[in-house]
């Protein structure tokens, strides 16, 4: 049914600028226009991973409800998991519009956002009113733009944040707020980790949401080497590789892929899954891992799993694909677990990397 009515939906929405689509689309999941059954559920699926019981190792990554309006909507949906945000510390408006490009040719995306947020107050009272039971819902945290001090805003984020969140990700990896990717680096992550920890056991002391940071697939060889570093030797509880790329794959079709900002999408899957690989091995497996970037079918996010992935988000592909895509893309994922001889999730993470 879902997919139907996105079809009848499908043409007026290509209609309409890509940014008040987008805008349209999560003000219907929060009044409850679009419906949902839940997340998908099959026991080969079942994850336990940062300490959560999932029904479904598929996520959506943040930047679709960033302003945390319907978290418990998209877990309907079919999602695992859903992470919200990112959001700042005091309410911005981002960069200028226009800001967000559908590359349609190349099923891909352009965004150079810029943090656009309603702040934290905004943010911790829609947390606070839910209900929960739904599934685990995570947050996204960034950095104002004119801010002075970068660690205190994380610090600010995950005090404010960190007793309704499941789990807490510092974003380091947007391009589309200067001089936030200098903080993947291992000397500023060594500085950034452990005053996040001190603020989550300040503001959540009977309860320890995972802390994880978010890193950008265009960290070459040694900024990742330097920040998988940093995340072990400051006791991090998992990592998220990736986020947009600002690097242009040949071949891309749309009259708007040189636009500047961030590209998402089937373009990112071949570079997002490499950089994940690299991590997995640098990391020789002891964090936990999840895969974004690209992913549009199960077999995408299989492939995300077995290059090292113990959770997968997608975002990029429900704007081509439509609200039953997470759906699919978990039984597609439970199939192919089973045709390849696997009893769980778990077995197969990082099975290409081990072999």
């Amino acid at each position: 049914m879902i997919d139907s009515l996105y079809r009848a939906a499908r043409p007026a929405l290509r209609l309409l600028d890509p940014e008040r689509a987008h805008r349209l689309a999560v003000s219907a999941l929060a009044a409850g226009l679009v419906p949902g059954r839940g997340p998908e559920r099959d026991p080969i699926l079942a994850v336990r991973v940062l300490g959560l019981d999932l029904a479904n190792p598929i996520g959506l990554a943040a930047g679709f409800d960033k302003g945390g309006d319907a978290p418990d909507a998209l877990l309907r949906l079919g999602f695992g998991f859903v992470e919200i945000g990112s959001v700042t510390p005091r309410p911005q408006p981002g960069n200028p519009r226009p800001r967000l490009f559908r590359l349609t040719e190349d099923r891909a995306v352009i965004n150079r956002y810029g943090f656009n947020s309603d702040g934290l107050g905004a943010m911790s009272s829609r947390l606070r009113a839910r209900t929960g039971g739904s599934g685990p819902v995570g947050v996204n945290l960034g950095k104002n733009k004119d801010s002075d001090d970068e660690i205190a805003d994380f610090v600010r984020g995950i005090e404010a944040v960190a007793p309704f969140a499941d789990y807490l990700v510092i974003n380091v990896s947007s391009p589309n707020t200067p001089g936030l990717r200098s903080l993947q680096t291992g000397g500023a992550m060594e500085r950034l980790v452990p005053a996040a920890r001190e603020a989550r056991r300040r503001a959540s002391p009977g309860r320890t949401p995972p802390l994880l940071v978010k890193l950008a697939p265009d960290l070459d060889e040694a900024g990742l080497e330097d920040a998988t570093r940093a995340a072990l030797d400051t006791g991090l509880d998992g990592l998220i590789m990736g986020n947009t790329t600002l690097s242009r794959p040949d071949g891309l079709a749309s009259i708007h892929r040189a636009e500047g900002g961030g590209l998402s999408g089937r373009p990112l899957l071949a570079l997002s899954t490499r950089r994940l690989s690299d991590l997995y091995r640098l990391t020789g497996g002891r964090l936990p891992l999840i895969g974004a970037g690209g992913v549009a079918s199960g077999s995408d996010a299989y492939a995300k799993i077995r290059a090292g992935a113990s959770l997968v988000q997608l975002y990029t592909a429900l704007v081509f694909e439509g609200p039953g895509l997470p759906r699919r893309v978990a039984r597609e994922l439970a199939f192919l677990l089973r045709r390849d001889g696997f009893s769980s999730v778990a077995e197969a993470v990082g099975v290409d990397g081990r072999r």
